[in-house]
């Protein structure tokens, strides 16, 4: 009878260096040009946290990417609820992006919100009765929160009542923000923002 003891098992993925998003994205090797949003722009292997931090006011910013673009997509008529389809469909524009780009999905998105985050918009204070434009920065947090709402507003529109598939309208926003598209709903409203801002200084 042998008396070797078997090898234990390496342990599966202790720093996460395995674990891939969908099973086919790496997101180790993302590379970031915004250092102001950097830290509000986080990158894991995980589409779903089921609602983990949706009690946490700032907690946000630990969500995927991934997963708050998905839940930005949930926030229309016609998704409201409906995380797999919004899942779904980004699944299916990441595997557009990869054969139309030939780049990591991971890598469009990142640099999509980077490009469609605005600086600078308007707020408005009362002088005596009169309201007055004043341009303010915008916090990192907010700058992030106004790119994702940008792509999803541009996703709808490029797909309700077309023939247009969600996950094409996607894949377009994202290709297109990401090279700093001005044809792009996103990168359009970004710069229509810092142009109004700019006007209230």
């Amino acid at each position: 009878m042998s008396t070797e003891q078997p090898e234990p098992d390496a342990p599966a993925d202790s720093e996460g260096s395995n674990a891939k998003l969908f099973g086919k994205y790496d997101v180790e090797e993302i590379e970031f040009s915004d250092v102001s949003t950097e830290r509000y722009i986080n990158v894991t292997p995980i589409a779903n946290t089921m609602g983990r931090h949706a009690d946490k006011q700032f907690k946000k910013s630990q969500i995927s990417i991934v997963e708050r673009l998905i839940n930005r997509l949930m926030q229309t008529d016609e998704n409201t609820g409906k995380k797999q389809l919004a899942t779904k469909i980004t699944r299916d524009a990441f595997e557009i992006i990869e054969e139309q780009a030939e780049e990591n999905p991971v890598q469009i998105l990142v640099r999509a919100v980077e490009n469609s985050a605005p600086r600078e918009e308007t707020v408005r204070l009362k002088y005596g009765g009169i309201s007055v434009p004043k341009a303010v920065d915008v916090s990192p947090q907010r700058r992030v929160d106004q790119a994702l709402k940008f792509l999803a507003e541009g996703v709808y529109n490029d797909s309700f009542k077309t023939e247009t598939d969600a996950a094409d309208a996607l894949a377009r926003q994202l290709i297109g923000a990401a090279s700093n598209d001005v044809g792009t709903y996103a990168v359009d409203q970004k710069e229509e923002k810092e142009r109004v801002a700019a006007a209230a200084r």
